[in-house]
């Protein structure tokens, strides 16, 4: 994986206090990373993508940031953001 997708992987790892190679799920079983990389590739575009792992919410925006459970962040517990 390179770019955006790499950098989601990142994020999903750093929420769970792992290394992204000790990660225990492939991100392409909960969303096409081709298809991250092809909304990354727009420039100008503006999007947001949210989708979903076990035990996570991730969301990607057109800038390159990266959010993992923003919502439980809403709440006041910590946040893992991740930029690319």
């Amino acid at each position: 994986m390179d770019g955006i997708t790499s950098e989601v992987v990142v994020a999903i790892a750093d929420a769970e206090g792992v290394e992204p190679t000790e990660l225990d799920l492939r991100l392409a079983d909960y969303v096409d990373p081709d298809a991250i990389e092809q909304l990354a590739s727009k420039p100008g575009a503006e999007w947001t993508l949210t989708f979903s792992v076990p035990d996570h919410e991730v969301t990607v925006v057109d800038s390159g940031r990266v959010v993992v459970d923003e919502a439980r962040a809403i709440d006041g517990e910590e946040r893992v953001e991740q930029s690319a």
